[in-house]
């Protein structure tokens, strides 16, 4: 119901007892399950509802085995192992797609101009979509296991190429089994983080 907050099981789920996952059963991640994942994706805000992230859901042996081939030794064991393992790009020309996303206006004379604004603005909101597939992946209860160890030139040419975009992370999804696990690491107190004025 609009307006009423989650109630603790659920925060739970999402944040508070979340973890980032290093080793993952055996429950496959099915095509019904991908596409329910990124119909919550989807609902997220971005900027002009530019919508710049594209996603590739890594579940193939031959896809697999060139994704390890871009990714650093400590994470190759995860790509292999985990059901799907998630390659979060953005497109640079995503305003292209504005007449359809944002009819209302001539959004996409905003970007055309100027490439460092339209960078800037397809890599922030595909970051926030990536975080978007975080949460919703929780939410459906599936665990993430986000990484930024990759060569991301080496990902672009095998999974981007002749298209217009480039990878922001990889995150592996599926149903975590809790191995390697550390202790839940600090985070920052409200007073060392954030600031009311």
């Amino acid at each position: 119901m609009p307006g009423m907050p989650l109630d603790d099981q659920a925060l739970d789920l999402i944040f508070r007892e979340a973890r980032t996952q290093y080793g993952w059963t055996g429950q496959p991640v099915t095509e019904g399950d991908l596409r329910a994942l990124y119909d919550l994706v989807k609902m997220g805000p971005t900027s002009a509802n530019a919508s710049p992230a594209r996603f590739i859901f890594v579940t193939s042996a031959d896809a697999r085995t060139k994704l390890v081939e871009c990714v650093s030794e400590t994470n190759r064991a995860k790509v292999l192992a985990a059901p799907v393992a998630a390659i979060i790009g953005f497109d640079t020309k995503f305003y292209d797609k504005l007449p359809q996303l944002f009819p209302h206006a001539d959004a996409r004379s905003w970007f055309t101009g100027s490439e460092t604004l339209a960078r800037e603005t397809a890599f922030r909101n595909s970051s926030l979509q990536g975080a978007y597939l975080i949460i919703a992946a929780r939410a459906l209860g599936w665990d993430t296991g986000p990484m930024s160890g990759f060569d991301k030139a080496a990902v672009d040419a095998q999974f981007w190429a002749g298209t217009d975009v480039e990878t922001n992370f990889i995150c592996s999804i599926g149903r975590g089994n809790g191995e390697g696990l550390f202790p839940r690491l600090p985070r920052l107190a409200f007073e060392e983080a954030a600031t009311i004025l």
